[in-house]
């Protein structure tokens, strides 16, 4: 039986990752360390990977994009109610497995580099600076 959904809760250190077959039936549910999780994916068959929408998805929505899979960002308030039993990593993943497969689901757009780019380049400027703080 081959994968065909992944939710995956993003972390700084530990990544949780709950993957279903196309029937809905679970195949892992595990935590996988940042240094791994490249690999991880790489050695699955192209299918839907689901995430909240945060600043960091954005990164790991364009790496995994370029290993074949389709990946999905939900914003967090559309995943929540999708949660069955307390907060944890284990079940945030189930929960964002369960609301990607959803067919009136909104998705979010992953943003390339450019955009982060040209919005941090006006704050760093010396003359951006000079102008909100005159002395």
């Amino acid at each position: 039986m081959s994968v065909k959904t992944v939710g995956l809760d993003l972390a700084k250190d530990v990544f949780q990752v709950h993957g279903i077959s196309e029937n809905g039936r679970v195949i892992f549910n595990k935590a996988i360390k940042r240094a791994k999780l490249l690999a991880f994916f790489e050695t699955l068959p192209p299918c839907v990977i689901g995430m909240e929408a945060c600043g960091s998805s954005h990164h790991w929505g364009r790496t995994l994009r370029k290993l074949g899979h389709d990946v999905r960002l939900m914003p967090a308030n559309y995943v929540k109610p999708y949660v069955k039993r307390g907060k944890t990593d284990a079940v945030d993943a189930e929960a964002i497995c369960e609301a990607v497969r959803r067919p009136t689901m909104r998705f979010v757009k992953i943003k390339t580099d450019r955009p982060f780019s040209r919005s941090i380049a006006p704050a760093t400027s010396p003359l951006g600076s000079a102008r909100r703080w005159p002395i």
